[in-house]
């Protein structure tokens, strides 16, 4: 007569016996020994669930095969995930509340820095990086020479990298 494996003493024995070799696969199989005891017990949850059914003689097939397609159903998953994540980065990279506030900070009182700045400065600082504009045609377009415009964006710069470094040392 076969054992049955719904008795605790019998499936005790047979975690017993197999939950080392069963752990040691899939740590082989995941490289993440915390992964491998999780499907290694995960497939003797498994057995148990299914305990009637299985004969004492197929046990540790039954173990391997659950572990093995637990394994494969965590890789399944993760794909599904990574694809996800690929296709819509912003959902699950959302950046933390205070960082954002810390940015709007920052974005705010960059504007009010080229703001501040003298008319044909700013003029010049938004043709050249807003409208992407070369020194030669901000010379052209505001008639002066490219000289010009090479100094005041000299200074704009200059002004700018000054408002950002103290924002940095008030820690916005």
């Amino acid at each position: 007569m076969d054992k049955s494996i719904c008795e605790e003493e019998n499936y005790t024995a047979l975690y017993t016996e197999h939950v080392d070799s069963v752990r040691n696969l899939m740590y082989y199989k995941c490289g993440d020994l915390d992964q491998a005891e999780d499907l290694a017990q995960e497939a003797f949850v498994r057995l148990w669930k299914h305990c009637a059914e299985v004969a004492w003689a197929t046990a540790k097939g039954f173990l391997f095969t659950a572990a093995n397609r637990l394994f494969l159903n965590t890789i399944s998953h993760n794909k599904v995930v990574m694809r996800f994540e690929k296709e819509n980065p912003m959902e699950h990279n959302t950046p933390n509340p205070e960082f954002v506030m810390q940015e709007q900070e920052f974005k705010s009182k960059l504007e009010d820095a080229i703001s501040s700045l003298p008319d044909r400065q700013r003029q010049i600082f938004l043709l050249n990086r807003i409208d992407k504009m070369s020194y030669k045609e901000i010379a052209e377009h505001m008639d002066i020479s490219v000289k010009a415009v090479e100094k005041s964006l000299g200074k704009v710069m200059k002004k700018l990298r000054e408002s950002v470094t103290e924002l940095k040392q008030h820690k916005i």
